[in-house]
């Protein structure tokens, strides 16, 4: 005896722009490109009159990443890269009252290839996702969650995510061959660094991913230094020893191009010792950190600027020195 299970229609759909009907494509093309103008253009109000009632009765962090990122984009040219329809519709609440997250897969134009969203907590609606390229010297692409209320109603924004395209002069893709090729070289910890900044200029959104990045998570995965193959953090922390003795305790090495120099800095936080009370003490621990780590692995020297060094703890503020390679003995 067969017994037949009824089909279970998705919760979540996605349409791609090469699948969208030409007035769908272009209504939701034109609604991102005005939107991106007005944050382009430091139009703080315009953009909240065009924001979900919900976030636009909490604007204020709209408006700090519109104030931040308007000098940014001024004088660039703006062209929407790329849109996806994402039909949530159905998307129903957990027994405890809170939305699962919406997970959309959509097909590139047939090909063996993807681009995913998994948006945490999303309420049942009709979204879209769209991103827009501010061409110049220094490019960047402001992508935006976007919801429509009801058919034919005007899309408005429901998150905004800018994000510089290049950091240090180099674009994601650039960065990304060089992890490769200091992985063959034998120097993984450039790059372990040189891939995160990868990642960092090719993914839109945290919740974005494809199946072009997940290329590039395995291959930095495959690539990590063998002393974080477990990972690092403040639970599984990278201990480093200094000349003394003193053992540094790393929670993150990461990129930074906060200074927008010709190389990228290396950032690093690390476990603060709450016994130093003098800060010219403190300075001195973070700069023996920066030297126990160089003297372990000399090549960072060469790829990169300088470094940052972040002590923290609970309740304390953090202590911050940055150097120079040149600087650091």
């Amino acid at each position: 005896m067969l017994l037949t299970l009824p089909y279970q229609v998705p919760a979540e759909t996605c349409t791609t722009q090469s699948k969208m009907q030409p007035a769908e494509r272009n209504a939701l093309a034109d609604a991102s490109l005005a939107l991106a103008r007005k944050v382009q253009a430091n139009d703080q109000p315009g953009v909240q009159a065009a924001t979900i009632p919900e976030f636009a009765a909490n604007f204020s962090g709209i408006a700090s990443a519109i104030t931040t990122v308007s000098p940014k984009l001024a004088g660039k040219n703006a062209e929407v890269e790329q849109v996806y329809m994402l039909d949530a519709s159905g998307n129903a609440r957990n027994a405890d009252g809170t939305f699962p997250n919406a997970e959309f897969f959509c097909t590139l134009n047939g090909r063996n290839a993807e681009a995913d969203f998994s948006i945490p907590g999303l309420p049942p609606g009709r979204y879209a996702f769209a991103m827009v390229d501010f061409t110049g010297s220094s490019p960047w692409t402001l992508s935006m969650l976007l919801r429509q209320d009801s058919a034919g109603s005007p899309w408005k924004l429901a998150g905004l995510f800018p994000k510089e395209d290049s950091a240090a002069g180099h674009d994601g893709l650039w960065y990304w061959r060089q992890g490769r090729t200091m992985a063959a070289s034998k120097e993984p910890w450039v790059a372990y660094i040189y891939y995160q900044q990868a990642k960092q200029l090719l993914q839109p959104a945290v919740f974005v991913s494809s199946t072009h990045l997940e290329s590039l998570r395995s291959e930095a995965a495959s690539a990590l230094p063998p002393e974080i193959a477990n990972g690092i953090s403040p639970d599984t922390p990278l201990v480093v020893n200094g000349a003394d003795g003193t053992a540094f305790r790393f929670f993150s090495v990461t990129p930074d191009n906060g200074l927008h120099a010709d190389k990228l800095d290396i950032a690093i936080h690390m476990q603060m010792d709450p016994s130093i009370t003098d800060p010219a003490v403190a300075q001195k621990r973070n700069r023996d950190a920066m030297s126990a780590f160089l003297k372990l692995h000399p090549a960072l020297r060469e790829n990169f600027r300088g470094m940052w060094v972040f002590s923290e703890a609970p309740n304390r503020p953090a202590v911050t020195t940055v150097a120079a390679m040149n600087e650091i003995h």
